[in-house]
């Protein structure tokens, strides 16, 4: 009779606790079974031998072994066998490294009900009904429905998360289950809890994921979650997520695949604040001369909002250099943006220092801004529950229950409310528009994180973002708010192609994204737009920040989702660092198209602040820094640029666009009216120059023709009318 597996990794287990004496009483303990198992015994014993020596190294500390339970708070020492036996990754069902062809199941409603849809965190689209449910649910309403994963090699599995239904209009869950399991999906062995069946405890809402342990972790390669009982007013419906450490089968002639991880030696593991201010501290002492961490404000419940500038001369503003910004966390619960800027911020550091050419030029040529952590409260709320049972909303608001990606100010319906009420689009700006009046008062809801960011923005001229989220594989473009509010609708900006190229370089150096085999993360097939689609066209989001950067500064700014796992488990991390290199570092590098220039005073040779500076058939204008300089992203092409300021006549240049990675330099020279000089030159009190008074007295002369010219066809028309009336008078007289 074949031994249960459940003694079997019983066995296992106090091996791997117990020192060399362990492996003698496994040896003890086996030989206790009958000569058709030794096989059986033999793979056994390897595995414990081998999971003994599961000893956390730096390099995988927080991969492979790393505790589901964030609250722990991973440390740089390493853990102890029984932490690295009890405390295994998920398999993948959520971020979807487990194949839709290793999940089988009993039964099931419908397609769209099927095995498939039962993954942790899994999203439903609007309708019910459709090929993209939230679950799977079983045909049968009885005690041997089942839901199989088959993980392709001998697992240690130590827990099940399991999860209801997402729906909007059904709520189905499963309240108790048992676990099975197997080595070849025929013979099952169920999870005993002493000399008795195990029952773990499921769900009792739709979305709060619950965790089981096994009393005893196990080998096996097959898992089954077998549904006891369930909502007495729904069905059995489940997303679960499976927790397991491989374990090599000593059997297999063939050495295993090694788990995917990066090149590059960086800090992979979920950070909370406190260890975020650590290791960004460790960067600037690293890099003292590229590197300076600043605060922009805080949070509703007091944590700083931390920025790390990376740049040749960090805390100054250089004419010429462009102001770039990563955000994330904006969402707290959307943790692989926070993890990806901290890995960021390690890379550019240690790139800089062997002289990578790529990075070097960056750091000189940009002055790039890191905000890893918009919602530090949303963040630490989630970071406590773990990476898989934050749930899909948990720590997503602020501390006051704010979405921030709504909490900007709604310029877009200003803007086209007064276009409609205008005479012509010219008259109405179509940039820098100003706040709102309702945005400004005191009693409005404006949660502290937005202001602090908004502040930024107008502080320093940024030219191009990016904001990092999670939940999806896209990026997306303004407008993200829909004219009429409506719900979906392609809303285009002024710059539509250039924001197109901008999130087609993100997304096609993705490498998840670009992979044209992957699966659709829920209900969305954005393969078919190229993985990139117009924010409104996706779901309309009033008061955006893509949307105020556009419309209230120079930034041009798309939101990128990072992954269909929001939260991933830190083994997923160097994974995901590699998707994600390089579309961090050739976005960043976008920064540099299209023209660039200073506007400068003709009589001074000063730069002057916020001339601005329209590009022929581009309804957006941009402003001057400071200094007077700008920075305008274009498409390669020629283009009519026409610069004026305040007391100045405008200026009108042609600037040819190529399609070297670098902006072509336009600068621009204004000479101040005659006006402006004689305002400037009476505040002094000085004398007024021949040049000066000559221009005026032709201005004045202009002028004078002018308004003659205007009174003199007044009075003709005038003429006419009395003509025509005593004509019509006469006739009918």
């Amino acid at each position: 009779m074949e031994p249960s597996l459940c003694v079997l990794t019983l066995v296992m287990f106090l091996g791997a606790v117990l020192d060399k004496t362990g492996t003698q009483l496994i040896n003890r303990t086996t030989e206790t079974y009958s000569t058709t198992t030794t096989e059986m015994v033999n793979w056994t014993k390897s595995t414990v031998e081998a999971l003994i020596k599961l000893q956390p190294t730096a390099s995988t500390t927080h991969t492979a072994v790393t505790s589901k339970q964030d609250t722990k708070q991973s440390s740089n020492k390493e853990t102890d066998g029984e932490e690295a036996l009890l405390d295994c990754p998920p398999l993948g069902l959520e971020s979807l490294r487990v194949d839709d062809t290793q999940i089988q199941a009993s039964s099931y409603q419908r397609m769209g009900l099927g095995p498939h849809r039962g993954r942790l965190n899994i999203q439903s689209g609007i309708e019910d009904g459709d090929l993209y449910d939230g679950a799977w649910c079983a045909e049968v309403k009885d005690r041997h429905q089942w839901l199989e994963v088959d993980a392709l090699q001998p697992t240690l599995f130590t827990g099940v998360i399991l999860q209801g239904r997402n729906s909007i209009w059904s709520w189905d869950w499963v309240e108790t289950y048992k676990v099975q399991l197997s080595n070849d999906s025929v013979t099952w062995e169920t999870c005993m809890n002493g000399t008795e069946e195990a029952i773990f405890e499921g769900n009792q809402n739709t979305e709060t994921p619950v965790l089981g342990l096994l009393p005893v972790p196990t080998v096996a390669r097959y898992i089954r979650i077998n549904p006891q009982t369930w909502y007495s007013n729904g069905t059995i419906c489940l997303r679960a997520e499976i927790l397991g450490c491989r374990a090599d089968d000593p059997a297999n002639i063939y050495p295993p695949e090694p788990e995917p991880g990066s090149k590059d030696a960086l800090d992979f593991r979920h950070h909370n604040y406190k260890e975020m201010r650590k290791l960004m501290k460790s960067v600037t002492e690293e890099c003292p001369n590229i590197t300076r961490v600043y605060t922009i404000g805080r949070s509703y419940e007091g944590l700083k909002l931390y920025v790390m500038e990376i740049s040749d001369h960090p805390g100054k503003h250089e004419v010429g250099e462009p102001e770039f910004r990563y955000v994330a966390g904006m969402h707290g619960n959307e943790a692989l943006g926070r993890e990806l800027l901290l890995n960021l911020m390690q890379y550019l550091c240690k790139e800089y220092k062997k002289g990578n050419e790529r990075v070097v030029r960056l750091v000189t040529e940009t002055r790039i801004h890191l905000l890893p952590s918009m919602n530090p409260d949303g963040y630490e709320a989630a970071h406590a529950k773990g990476s898989e049972l934050a749930g899909w909303a948990d720590g997503r608001f602020s501390a006051e229950g704010i979405d921030l990606n709504h909490n900007f100010p709604d310029l877009n319906n200003i803007m086209w409310d007064a276009q409609e009420q205008a005479a012509g689009k010219y008259k109405v700006s179509n940039h820098y528009i100003p706040m709102p009046e309702y945005y400004t008062k005191e009693d409005a809801m404006v949660a502290p994180e937005t202001r602090a960011v908004i502040s930024w923005m107008q502080d320093v001229p940024f030219v191009l973002s990016a904001n990092l989220h999670g939940g999806e594989l896209v990026v997306t473009y303004p407008f993200d708010c829909t004219r009429d509010w409506a719900p979906q609708e392609d809303t285009p900006t002024a710059d539509n192609a250039f924001f197109r190229w901008l999130a087609t370089v993100y997304a096609s150096t993705n490498l998840a994204m670009a992979d044209p085999q992957r699966r659709l993360c829920h209900y969305e097939d954005f393969q078919a737009h190229n993985n990139i689609i117009n924010g409104g066209a996706w779901h309309t989001v009033p008061g955006s920040m893509n949307d105020f950067s556009y419309l209230h500064n120079n930034c041009f700014e798309v939101t990128v989702e990072l992954s269909c796992d929001k939260f991933p488990h830190s083994s997923e991390l160097p994974m995901e660092w590699e998707n994600n290199r390089e579309s961090l570092l050739v976005y960043m590098e976008q920064v540099h198209r299209g023209i660039k220039g200073v506007v400068r005073d003709k009589m001074t040779k000063r730069g002057i602040a916020n001339a601005i500076i329209k590009v022929e058939d581009h309804d957006h204008d941009i402003r001057a820094a400071a200094d007077g300089d700008y920075w305008r992203l274009l498409n390669p092409g020629e283009y009519k640029v026409v610069v004026w300021a305040e007391g100045y006549l405008p200026s009108m240049r042609r600037c040819h666009v190529g399609q070297e990675p670098h902006a072509t330099i336009c600068d621009f020279t204004l000479t101040k009216t005659p006006v402006q000089r004689l305002k400037e030159i009476r505040a002094k009190g000085g004398k007024i120059p021949q040049d000066l008074q000559l221009r005026l007295r032709a201005l004045r002369l202009h002028r004078l023709r002018a308004s003659t010219k205007v009174l003199n066809q007044r009075r003709e028309s005038q003429r006419r009318q009395r003509r025509r009336a005593r004509s019509s008078g006469a006739r009918r007289a």
